[in-house]
């Protein structure tokens, strides 16, 4: 066998070691090609995730937004819901507080809400009108039976309201206990006084006074206030009272018109 012959065959059989060797190392031969790999790899799918995470990211926002504004509707719609809830619960116990008291009864009302109060003028502003049956002259009170004033101009869906302690107001009043019958007249300022009390008769402070029928402006036994304070003088014939009104107007949120009496 010359030399090249020789040759051939070692190459032949290198070839069959090398076949045979790939198929028993073919593991570790994968597993080189992983190693060195991988760290490619790796950065493919770091990349990779990192678009995927930021376009997931992206509409995660979008959907979140979108949460958000329906959950935002859904909780001004809860908070309405609420809103009128109370206020029909309050609105319950005030006509509840009515029934006690006794006055749904006695007349016919309209429930109002104060939308505005003018204390220099002693005035204030409900939130219904003409279009809701108010007239002027209406008598305006409390769910205690307590006056406040009367209608003095209506617009088709407001009024204005007059308070006893205007100083344009002056009508007929009792102290009820002793049946004594004077006129109340407002001072401006929320003051009120009772004149035309004959100086001989008998009055003293905490008695209470009331209207009456006389004059028709309001009907009888609507509270008014009590006597704060007693003047008398031997060369008046009458004796000065002045009033402490039961309202506070600082408090008042709803009253009441009465619309027939």
């Amino acid at each position: 066998m010359n030399l090249l012959s020789k040759k051939k065959l070692l190459i032949i059989l290198l070839g069959i070691l090398i076949v045979i060797s790939l198929s028993f190392y073919q593991g570790n031969v994968k597993n080189f090609f992983y190693l060195i790999s991988q760290s490619f790899q790796k950065d493919l799918w770091l990349k990779s995730g990192n678009i995927y995470d930021f376009f997931e990211s992206l509409f995660n926002s979008a959907n979140l937004k979108k949460e958000n504004e329906e959950l935002k509707k859904t909780n001004q719609e809860l908070t309405s819901q609420i809103v009128s809830l109370q206020g029909l619960r309050e609105e319950n116990n005030i006509l509840r507080e009515t029934v006690n008291v006794g006055i749904q009864k006695d007349f016919k009302l309209v429930l109002v809400d104060l939308i505005s109060k003018d204390f220099s003028e002693d005035l204030i502003l409900i939130n219904k009108g003409a279009e809701d049956g108010l007239s002027v002259g209406m008598p305006v009170i409390t769910a205690q039976k307590v006056l406040l004033g009367k209608i003095s101009e209506v617009s088709e869906n407001f009024s204005r309201v007059i308070l006893i302690s205007h100083y344009q107001s002056s009508f007929p009043a009792q102290i009820q206990e002793k049946g004594t019958t004077g006129i109340v007249k407002g001072g401006g300022n929320f003051q009120l006084s009772l004149e035309k009390i004959p100086h001989e008769s008998e009055i003293k402070e905490g008695d209470l006074v009331i209207t009456t029928s006389l004059g028709g402006d309001f009907p009888k036994e609507l509270l008014i206030g009590r006597v704060k304070k007693i003047q008398k003088s031997d060369i008046e014939p009458f004796q000065k009272v002045e009033l402490s009104p039961f309202f506070n107007i600082e408090e008042l949120e709803t009253v009441f018109v009465i619309t027939n009496f």
